[in-house]
């Protein structure tokens, strides 16, 4: 039922325009348009609203997987209509916290839209219709949301533009992640012409903050990175509070965002960064300072929009905000590139965004707190792998001599124990959970260094490194040995296979004496050094104790003669 209010409010929003007679844009000024939705009234229990101005939602929400997707068959029926399709597009997207005022604010934007006149701020006992909102503490918008109708404007010097609205879901609520929050806000930044930034009293270095991270989420979506990637920022800051520091409207606003963004020499070098970052994101940057809407707006669970509720200076710079963003003088078209795009070129861009962010090429933006509990961790974990770096090259590394790998691996254990204990000694943060992976981590990267200086240490060994030359020469005196056989005996094919393998072993040992000599060669001397090994591992070594099995070593050994008695001893006996 309650939808079906909602309904009914906005059709009689979009009748009670009409019937005052304001200006009309191109796509509402048919009599068949309003046949339609005198007809769709009396059958507000269906759920086909066709012809009904409403609230599309074109990027979903999935709370449980925190991901979004793209609703393209509504956003092609919004942006691919006869009429505005090949129009330059107008987005004007309205952003920021949750329970802030976002939707509110949209519908004021809508009345200005369809009527166009000075009255166009509606009467005093007209309810607010038009995007979803109400009091309250919990979220209402989640994802995108596109008004259903894209508003055909003509410009002072002529030329048709469309205009579209988009509401986007409150960042920071309690049910999305930090990547939900810039996933939305850079979709929203990247697709607008004119991105509100909705505000709270203030502006606060927090509230840079986000910004600066949002922004560069979005930028390294994009695949080209102009000099200045995104175009009109709008700081709204509503409820302000210090009219008498800077005046409520757009001038005092651009005399207060000018002193809060401004690079001082002075600053920490974070705080200029991220005002350097600000600027160099947008080609323009606005500032509109908004008073407070009274009480019975803030408190009143039963308020609908009307005019009567709100206080006087609220609405009297409200009159002022809304022309300044949609007034036609003033519409600013959506670029890419410097290149005006049309609503058709709109949707393939939508596409295209939503396909990275719905991919895994970008890093995952992270809280402050997850942040700096990383950092913490991974400086952790780098001085306690410089620690057992440090302490294995004096044990094995650079001049020292050949040690046994018996050796080499106590060592290795005393000294992984110790890194491991310097880890666990620095205070980090994250809680035990969350440092308990990069120990883990730690522990595995220790592992890979050992093994690293073990390879080096057996490079030491003159055994090892003659291995290969080695298993050539077996090979080579082996085939010798059998060619001479096979061809003592007539078997020629088989002498001349043996002289074959001869001498591609004897070529192998040139070009890996090459190799080892010249340093050239590095891939072919591996490729060499790795069959010679498997050689020996799988034939030769095989090989030696199948005949050491064969025959015991003792068998090897003469056995001592037994010692005959002298005849001084028998006699000595007798």
């Amino acid at each position: 039922m309650a939808a079906d209010e909602n309904r009914l409010k906005q059709r009689n929003h979009k009748n009670s325009i009409f019937k005052e007679g304001g200006y009309r844009f191109d796509s509402d000024t048919s009599q068949m348009r309003r046949q339609e939705e005198e007809e769709e009234e009396a059958d507000l229990l269906e759920e086909d609203d066709v012809g009904v101005a409403r609230p599309v939602q074109i990027v979903v929400a999935d709370e449980e997987e925190h991901s979004f997707s793209l609703q393209e068959e509504a956003l092609e029926r919004l942006l691919l209509q006869e009429e505005v399709r090949d129009l330059q597009v107008v987005v004007v997207s309205v952003a920021g916290a949750f329970r802030k005022g976002k939707s509110f604010l949209l519908d004021f934007m809508l009345r200005f839209m369809y009527k166009q006149s000075d009255s166009w701020v509606g009467g005093e006992e007209e309810p607010l219709t038009g995007f979803t909102w109400r009091g309250g503490c919990e979220r209402e918008t989640t994802g995108i949301l596109a008004w259903s109708e894209v508003f055909v404007v003509e410009k002072p010097d002529g030329c048709k533009v469309a205009v579209l609205l988009i509401d986007t879901q409150g960042a920071f609520d309690s049910q999305s992640t930090i990547k939900d929050c810039a996933t939305l806000f850079a979709l929203s930044t990247m697709t607008s012409s004119v991105q509100v930034y909705n505000l709270s009293q203030n502006v606060q270095e927090d509230d840079l903050q986000h910004l600066q991270l949002f922004t560069e989420y979005g930028r390294l979506a994009m695949e080209e990175v102009y000099e200045k990637p995104f175009q009109s920022l709008m700081f709204l800051i509503r409820d302000w509070s210090y009219p008498y520091e800077h005046p409520y409207g757009l001038e005092g606003g651009l005399s207060f965002l000018e002193k809060r963004l401004q690079v001082k020499q002075n600053q920490h070098e974070e705080l200029q960064n991220v005002r350097k970052h600000i600027h160099s994101c947008f080609s323009n940057i606005g500032c509109f300072l908004l008073p407070h809407p009274g009480l019975k707006v803030a408190t009143n669970p039963h308020f609908d929009g009307r005019l009567r509720d709100i206080d006087e200076e609220f609405k009297k710079e409200l009159v002022n905000l809304v022309p300044t963003l949609l007034s036609p003088e003033n519409l600013v078209e959506k670029e890419i590139g410097g290149v005006k795009i049309t609503c058709r070129e709109l949707l393939h861009y939508f596409k295209a965004y939503m396909k990275i962010y719905q991919g895994e090429e970008l890093p995952h933006p992270k809280s402050m707190l997850q942040a700096t509990a990383e950092a913490n961790n991974l400086a952790a974990v780098a001085g306690a792998k410089d620690l057992y770096n440090k302490s294995m090259e004096q044990v094995c590394g650079g001049d020292k001599p050949y040690m046994s790998p018996g050796e080499l691996e106590r060592r290795h254990a005393e000294l992984r124990q110790a890194s491991v204990k310097q880890f666990r000694s620095v205070k980090k943060m994250g809680g035990v959970d969350y440092c308990r992976r990069y120990q883990e981590q730690l522990e595995a990267e220790l592992d890979v260094a050992y093994a690293n200086f073990g390879k080096h240490n057996d490079g030491k060994n003159i055994f090892f490194a003659a291995r290969t030359p080695a298993t050539l020469f077996a090979v080579m005196f082996i085939m010798y040995v059998v060619s001479l056989v096979t061809g003592f005996v007539g078997i020629n094919s088989v002498a001349t296979l043996c002289n074959l393998v001869m001498g591609v072993a004897l070529t192998a040992l040139c070009v890996w004496a090459y190799a080892k000599y010249s340093g050239e060669l590095r891939e072919v001397g591996g490729i060499i050094d790795q069959v010679a090994e498997t050689l020996w591992e799988q034939v030769f070594s095989k090989l030696f104790e199948v005949a050491r099995s064969r025959v015991p070593l003792g068998s090897l050994i003469p056995a001592p003669r037994p010692r005959l008695a002298s005849n001084n001893n028998v006699k000595k006996k007798n």
